[in-house]
């Protein structure tokens, strides 16, 4: 009989933050042809990606829209496979599927419902739906081209600007002819964002004041700030928007995880939104697929992405045994780019 390796929740990370012992690996008995009851499939899944949003699904506490992962069951979240069997009309053996919150076992029955065959593109290899053209970069592509209404000559702040989203928000941002700002946690990130076209880059660690560091990388002030980060910084950009800018929530890593309520920045700068007449949007990702921006994001970085135009760095982890490290290593800012993990 053949086994399997999953990857399962043993403790929710009441802490605030996880730990290796929050998670279990196993072996078990592969899934069988046999067991599929009609409209079901068995996938076998290529590459895992690794999400700063599974912070909150570790938690034990639900927050927003996203469900808790469940103690004693596979972690899941947004993956590549193959059909391995099918006892669905949709999918054939050999067919390549995306699964938005497919199971952290190395294969797994599934409703055929459930999933979608992967876009045909040229030059885009499997690892690509989780790296260039996963969500996050969807994401990316969301609300920078969107959402902050972008116009040539204005200036864009990006945060975590060498991560899964940042890194394709700078790229898209100087496509469409913006300044463009970055943030990043190293020195090394930030050499990486001049590389790939910032303007102007600081390391957050080492820049002193946020305020000023802005400033100084901004002085003609920003007209979008793409948030990864809540807190202090972004009560830092807000002291730094012109007149009219946009803010874009894209997330809060800096305020995930908390062991209280408490431990909550509260963001002091709000009334210069008044002032400078500037907007503020938040917005979920899951709401803008099956749209036609969907369609247009991938034709347009696929695009970008052969040519050469746009880079995309991935850390990618070795096996699904090492997932829970992967986990941790992102939560932990140890990765550089998107986070994956090959099966």
């Amino acid at each position: 009989m053949s086994t399997i390796t999953r990857v399962l929740l043993e403790n929710y990370a009441a802490s605030g933050k996880a730990k290796i012992s929050d998670f279990k690996t196993v072996q078990g008995p592969a899934p069988t042809k046999e067991q599929l009851k009609e409209n079901e499939v068995i996938l076998r899944p290529l590459y895992y990606s690794v999400d700063p949003y599974q912070a909150n699904r570790l938690s034990g506490v639900r927050v927003g829209y996203i469900e808790n992962y469940k103690k004693g069951h596979p972690i899941s979240n947004y993956l590549v496979a193959t059909v391995v069997a099918s006892a669905s009309k949709d999918f054939q053996e050999g067919d390549l599927v995306l699964d938005n919150d497919g199971k952290w076992e190395t294969e797994y029955i599934t409703r055929a419902s459930a999933i979608s065959k992967a876009p045909a593109q040229q030059g885009i290899d499997p690892k690509d739906y989780v790296g260039v053209l996963s969500m996050p970069s969807f994401t990316a592509y969301v609300g920078a081209t969107i959402l902050a209404e972008p116009k040539a000559g204005e200036t864009i702040l990006v945060s975590t600007a060498s991560g899964a989203v940042g890194q394709m928000v700078v790229q898209l941002s100087k496509v469409r002819g913006l300044r463009v700002v970055g943030v990043a946690g190293s020195d090394d990130k930030v050499e990486y964002l001049r590389s790939i076209g910032a303007d102007a880059a600081f390391n957050y660690k080492t820049c002193g004041d946020f305020v000023e560091a802005i400033k100084r990388a901004a002085p003609e002030g920003i007209d979008i700030y793409f948030d990864n980060v809540g807190g202090e910084f972004l009560d830092a950009a807000l002291a730094n928007i012109n007149t009219f800018a946009r803010v874009v929530i894209c997330g809060a890593i800096t305020q995930y995880g908390l062991s209280s309520p408490e431990e909550r920045y509260g963001v002091k700068n709000i009334t210069n939104v008044l002032m400078k007449q500037a907007k503020i949007q938040g917005y979920i990702i899951r709401n803008y697929y099956n749209t036609q921006a969907h369609k247009d994001f991938v034709e347009e970085v696929s695009s970008l992405y052969h040519e050469g135009t746009i880079k995309y760095r991935l850390t990618e982890a070795e096996g699904l045994e090492n997932g829970a490290q992967a986990i941790l290593d992102l939560f932990e800012g140890k990765n550089f780019g998107k986070s994956i993990i090959k099966a």
